[in-house]
C-alpha cells in the first residue's frame, strides 16, 4: 500500500467517524437528552466512543453549522439555547420560506425533482407510519429541502435548510404532544403540495405552502402558551 491510498484510507475513515459522532449527538439534541445549555466536553465524548478529538471536533463544527451547538468565547461548546422569545421571527422567516421555494418548485421543477420529491415523501409517509418522531422530523426536513432544490434558487435552498434544521427540536417538543398518535394530515398535506408542483400551479402551491406553514406555526404557539401549572392546595 502506498502513503497515498494509505492516506485516502485515513481520510474516509474519519469522515465516517465524524458522521457517526454527528448522528449521535444530533439525535440526543433533537430528542432533547442533551437539554439546551447543556456542555459538550469533548474528552469525555473521546473517551466514550473510543475515538481520537479529531471527528468529535469534525462533528461539532457541522452541528454548529446547522445551529444545534453553540462555540463560547473560551472555546467550550454548548447546546444550543431554543430562543422562545423571538420565535415569532423564525415563523416569520419559516413561513415565508415554505411559500417561496414551493412556488419556485411550482415554477421550474423536472420530472426528476419530481422523483426525488416523492420519494422523501415516500420515506416521511413511512416514519409517520411507524410512529418515529425522529424519524419524521428528518425525513420533513429533506422533502422540504428537496421542493427548495427543485425551486433553482441556491440562497432560498441554503436559508432555508438553515431554518428547518434550527426548527427541528421545536419539531420534538410539538410531536411529543401527540403521543404515539403522530398526524397523518402531514402526508395528506404534503401530497397535495407535490399535485400542485407536478401541475405547475404556482399560485396553488403558494396557497397550500402558506396554509402547512401557517397551521404547523399556530399549533406550536398553542402548545407553547399552554399553562400547565397544577393546583396545590396550602
Amino acid at each position: 500500500m502506498n502513503d497515498r491510498t494509505a492516506a485516502s484510507q485515513a481520510e474516509r475513515k474519519r469522515g465516517e467517524g465524524a458522521k457517526f459522532v454527528y448522528d449521535i449527538l444530533r439525535d440526543d439534541i433533537i430528542d432533547l437528552v442533551l437539554p439546551p445549555g447543556s456542555p459538550i466536553d469533548e474528552v469525555q465524548l473521546a473517551e466514550r466512543l473510543a475515538m481520537s478529538r479529531t471527528p468529535i471536533r469534525e462533528a461539532l463544527v457541522r452541528l454548529a453549522g446547522e445551529g444545534l451547538v453553540t462555540t463560547l468565547p473560551n472555546r467550550s461548546t454548548v447546546v444550543s439555547n431554543i430562543d422562545f422569545l423571538n420565535l415569532h421571527t423564525f415563523f416569520d422567516a419559516l413561513t415565508l420560506m415554505y411559500r417561496v421555494t414551493t412556488r419556485l418548485a411550482a415554477e421550474f421543477r423536472s420530472d426528476e425533482d419530481l422523483e426525488i420529491i416523492r420519494a422523501r415523501q415516500a420515506a416521511f409517509s413511512r416514519a409517520v407510519e411507524a410512529h418515529d418522531a425522529l424519524a419524521m422530523i428528518a425525513t420533513n426536513r429533506d422533502f422540504h429541502a428537496a421542493i427548495a432544490e427543485a425551486g433553482r434558487n441556491p440562497y432560498y435552498t441554503g436559508l432555508f435548510c438553515r431554518l428547518l434544521d434550527e426548527g427541528r427540536r421545536i419539531l420534538r417538543i410539538y410531536y411529543s404532544s401527540f403521543g404515539d398518535h403522530l398526524p397523518r394530515r402531514y402526508v395528506e398535506e404534503h401530497d397535495d403540495m407535490i399535485a400542485a408542483i407536478e401541475a405547475r400551479d404556482v399560485a396553488g402551491a403558494d396557497r397550500l405552502a402558506s396554509a402547512h406553514a401557517d397551521q404547523i406555526v399556530r399549533q406550536i404557539q398553542d402548545l407553547i402558551a399552554r399553562d400547565r401549572r397544577q393546583p396545590i392546595a396550602l
